[in-house]
């Protein structure tokens, strides 16, 4: 990445103690405003844009082991203030260029000899801060027992949420309940029925989207995730949200050794749906790799999958059979389509040894090799094979949780990779069972970790590191979430992280799901999500030796919602899901997604309902055209598009994929037409979208 440093303001004030205990700083643009006070000893802070409030005055604090409590009895001993204003270069990404203006609150704590320092970054989006902790001889030891972190909110604020401590990590649908109901129990009542998943706390995964009583839209969650635990949030009644992290198999939160800096927690803050969605506050509060390190070999693409036809149409297997998926003869037909129709990547899964019928889900099976093939899968034939069609594999590690396993493999599996070309790797961790990852302790005991506890973050950091040491990108399933580390590491290239389209292989998100992603998930960073389903009913066998279609199996889609959620679900690495065969049947259609870009030069949001529908319209970095795709929920709907973002005195070429007035998510979900008209800068263009579906247009400049 480009660092480009255009101006930086310093504006310093600097006090050997500040005897009013009271500090405010605000945003560029003057909108948004940080309260920072001492109150009895306890520091906090308050949050307002416009003068109203978005977060009411909340405690601050880190508890350490050894009865070290930092989060009272303290005074403030020096602070600065600083304003910055730059721009950077994402070696891909949404936009061609991300402003990163801040104005900067740095400011050092004392309790008695001990030294707390406070670090806040107020931006025109929201706002970010963390705690630092320096090494110092009055503290003897800096692992983590709690972190006292509020946000304080109102009890009538609503929130979109999954639950976290739950066994199915991020892999939910999403409740709406006001704050106050942020719980297990109600997850059950008005989601899914978890109440026999008793491990843990009640709390929230983040990000955690809000809808605050007097109108604002704000987004909690957090950015560079390193050498730490994940944060969730808990309900603690009246509005109140409190950090909760995932334990240690002993209960400690974190173990540091000499020092400690959080991760950033971070909020963003918009007046409407559409402004949440334009946020660069994550990728902001990361850094620039490191100085002489040469990502430019991190290639963006569109990769197509031996994966469907297992986990959709159960008519393959992961494991040696007659039906098995992952061998030779199938792998080459499919690199041969994928060749045909300009893709850069195959992936294939269930070609390594491990894979047995009852592999899934509970961390304790057959160990995985990640060097050894199938006998009916020839590495050495289909990468030569590959090299000459220009398509690449993509690997496939599926660790099944098995984490000291997969790390004494890591490397020699990379090596292997190496050797055969290939440049991306999708990983899995499925373990469906809470606190279940397997450690071996220093005393030789068998311990059980949290799937998003400090011992997995740092394990996720270990898999990233080695990948690009041998210039490998990493395609992550059950991960831990995006918190914009993707800045540092371009080789951490997309992950899942959410309830994606594999459930509506063999379940089923429901038609809703899709449209709120995009204000939930999606604000964390690019989703693996895997669209471009068609055969949207009458796809899956009822068995992999069997003739009989499950007339009960369903993707709750259209043809042109999913063309859209290329455009509308962002991702360097897009998948076209289903089987050739399948798109064989509509490749007029398939044409968008040949031609559909992955990586982008700018982003408007066109309109937008949270949960409810969205319409994007992405710039291709590559030229002067422009891609829009818009998904609803169950509701049809009429769209004015007013195209008055195309450069003007121009004319355009639009070609729309759209539902047509018969389409219907559940009744008729594969008709849809296709036109071409030509547009300029002063076209509005009349859309109908169906119920659950959607449309994408490709416009080309002539």
């Amino acid at each position: 990445m480009k660092y480009i440093k255009l101006l930086i303001l310093l504006i310093i004030i600097y006090s050997c103690e500040n005897k009013n205990n009271y500090l405010i700083i605000k945003s560029p643009n003057k909108n948004i405003s940080l309260e920072f006070k001492i109150d009895d000893g306890i520091p906090n802070y308050t949050v307002k844009k416009y003068n109203k409030t978005i977060i009411k005055k909340s405690n601050l604090g880190i508890n350490l082991k050894k009865n070290l409590e930092l989060s009272n009895n303290f005074k403030i001993n020096k602070y600065n203030k600083k304003s910055f204003n730059s721009s950077w270069k994402p070696l891909y990404g949404e936009e061609k260029k991300i402003t990163n203006n801040y104005n900067n609150l740095f400011i050092e704590l004392y309790q008695n000899e001990v030294k707390l320092n406070l670090h806040f970054k107020i931006y025109d989006d929201g706002i970010g801060f963390r705690y630092e902790i320096p090494n110092q001889n009055s503290i003897k030891n800096y692992d983590i027992i709690d972190e006292i972190t509020e946000f304080n909110l109102s009890e009538n604020d609503s929130a979109w949420w999954i639950p976290a401590f739950a066994y199915r990590r991020y892999e939910f649908l999403y409740a709406n309940t006001s704050i106050d109901e942020i719980s297990k129990k109600n997850f059950s009542k008005y989601v899914e029925d978890i109440s026999y998943d008793t491990q843990g706390i009640d709390a929230a995964q983040t990000p955690l989207t809000i809808k605050k009583n007097n109108g604002f839209f704000i987004s909690i969650h957090e950015a560079d995730l390193t050498n730490y635990s994940s944060m969730t949030l808990a309900a603690k009644g009246n509005g109140k949200l409190e950090a909760e992290l995932y334990p240690w198999s002993d209960g400690t939160k974190v173990k540091l050794k000499n020092r400690i800096i959080t991760p950033w927690r971070t909020i963003q803050i918009a007046d409407n749906s559409s402004e949440l969605l334009t946020s660069n506050l994550i990728l902001n509060l990361n850094e620039d790799p490191k100085k002489g390190e040469d990502f430019s070999w991190v290639k963006p693409g569109k990769y197509m999958g031996i994966w469907w036809e297992m986990i959709g149409t159960n008519e393959s297997t992961w494991w040696p059979s007659k039906n098995h998926g992952a061998n030779t003869n199938k792998v080459l037909e499919y690199i041969d389509f994928a060749s045909k129709h300009g893709f850069n990547g195959l992936l294939v899964e269930g070609w390594n040894k491990g894979w047995y019928p009852a592999w899934c889900c509970s961390g304790n099976g057959i160990p995985f090799s990640f060097t050894e093939t199938q006998e009916d899968f020839d590495i050495n034939k289909i990468s030569e094979y590959g090299k000459k069609k220009n398509i690449f594999l993509v690997g496939h590690h599926e660790t099944g949780g098995q984490i000291e396993n997969y790390e004494n493999q890591l490397e020699k599996a990379f090596q292997l990779y190496n050797i055969n070309g290939i440049k991306n790797i999708k990983t899995g961790y499925v373990n469906d069972i809470s606190k279940n990852i397997k450690r071996i302790n220093l005393d030789g005991d068998t311990v059980y970790e949290w799937h998003h506890g400090q011992y997995m973050v740092n394990h996720y950091q270990k898999v990233i590191e080695m990948a690009a040491k041998y210039k490998l990108n990493i395609i992550t399933h059950e991960p831990i979430k995006d918190t914009g580390l993707r800045r540092k590491y371009p080789n951490y290239i997309s992950r899942e992280g959410a309830k994606g389209q594999e459930f509506n292989g063999f379940w089923t998100n429901g038609v809703n799901h899709a449209s709120d992603l995009p204000f939930t998930r999606l604000l964390s960073g690019p989703m693996d999500y895997t669209p471009g389903i068609f055969q949207l009913n009458n796809f899956r066998y009822t068995s992999p030796s069997s003739n009989e279609i499950d007339r009960e199996a369903i993707v709750p889609s259209t043809i042109a919602k999913e063309l859209a959620l290329y455009v509308v679900y962002y991702s360097p690495m897009q998948m076209a899901a289903d089987l050739p065969k399948h798109y064989k049947k509509h490749l007029d259609a398939f044409q968008f997604i040949k031609n559909v870009p992955v990586n982008w030069d700018k982003k408007l949001i066109l309109n937008s309902k949270i949960s409810e529908y969205v319409t994007i319209a992405r710039k291709d970095s590559n030229s002067g055209n422009w891609y829009i795709g818009s998904i609803t929920d169950e509701k049809e709907r009429n769209f004015d598009l007013n195209l008055n973002f195309l450069d003007k005195n121009k004319s355009y070429e639009a070609t729309v994929y759209s539902d047509t007035n018969n389409t219907h998510w559940k009744n008729n979900p594969m008709e849809y037409q296709i036109k071409t008209i030509e547009v300029d800068n002063k076209s509005i263009i009349n859309m109908y979208v169906a119920p659950g579906g959607g449309f994408a247009i490709e416009i080309k400049e002539l």
